[in-house]
């Protein structure tokens, strides 16, 4: 795996990049990194695959404009398109995770003609479920006026929820990932942070729109993630011939929480998707 900046004709981004084969576009979430797919980076690319994870706008080393009306679900998609584009990329496969599950389903449905297949992780088809539109309020408030170092002060003040297991397993067994995390938080641009909650809370609802989609899809989600579960079988159920799959002792983050099982999951879905047609047939006779 290495680190590069890659200059579009939109932003500077910095990717993790591995491999040379088989294009593939890897899309993180809300406040992660591209280093959130780092642990399976050479996996793909030993499968075959040339793999690409940037940091979106606002987010990791890439650049973080200071305006808030930069940052937009459609905006990310677009620079998706243009990361392919400054790849050589024609056609690629597409993952998101997350909130980059929402920017892939907006690059499906803005040019489904440029991927090859799409993989939707623990993501949703609209507004988030169960957020407290008045807690998301005061968060945007506190990060306008104090940055993003008060508000992650004040969230472990003020947040009593408890971890699903599998964070709480991770946590323990893995050392160095709370300050992973922290650090992936603190690396955040406020304005970015400020425009993606509002546009989050608030988005439009795609599951109608994706219904039309004519694209090899599976949707992925961890068995504990509870607010993205009822979205991802809704997702799973409107668009034609998509495949869910719930990975067990697994929550929002299963590439980390159970990857042997992520791992198998998604990268037998991705080979199968580039197979000669009659090479399955033959494996099915």
């Amino acid at each position: 795996m290495k680190i590069r900046e890659l200059v579009t004709d939109r932003l500077r981004h910095s990717v993790a990049e591995a491999g040379s084969g088989r294009p593939l576009l890897l899309q993180h979430g809300f406040t992660g990194a591209k280093e959130d797919f780092a642990d399976h980076l050479e996996d793909f690319a030993e499968a075959g695959w040339h793999v690409v994870a940037p940091d979106h706008r606002g987010h990791g080393a890439s650049e973080k404009p200071a305006d808030e009306a930069a940052y937009s679900l459609a905006t990310m998609a677009a620079d998706g398109f243009a990361v392919a584009d400054a790849l050589g990329w024609h056609r690629f496969d597409l993952l998101g995770h997350s909130m980059g599950g929402m920017v892939a389903q907006q690059m499906a449905l803005d040019h489904p003609e440029r991927l090859r297949s799409l993989v939707l992780m623990d993501t949703c088809h609209g507004a988030v479920d169960g957020v407290d539109p008045g807690l998301a309020e005061l968060a945007v408030a506190v990060v306008r006026s104090d940055g993003i170092d008060y508000l992650m002060e004040l969230a472990r003040q003020l947040d009593t929820r408890e971890p699903t297991p599998a964070d709480a397993r991770l946590r323990a067994e893995r050392p160095g990932y709370v300050e992973f995390g922290d650090r992936k938080m603190r690396a955040c641009s406020p304005a970015m942070y400020a425009a993606l909650v509002a546009q989050m809370t608030g988005a439009h609802d795609r599951l109608d729109d994706l219904r039309a989609l004519d694209l090899p899809t599976l949707v992925v989600v961890g068995e504990q993630d509870s607010a993205f579960l009822e979205p991802s079988r809704r997702l799973a159920g409107a668009i034609d011939g998509a495949i869910l799959e719930v990975i067990p002792d697994a929550g929002h983050s299963p590439q980390f929480e159970n990857a042997a099982r992520w791992w198998r999951v998604v990268s037998d879905f991705l080979s199968a998707e580039h197979r000669d047609p009659a090479e399955i047939a033959s494996t099915r006779a």
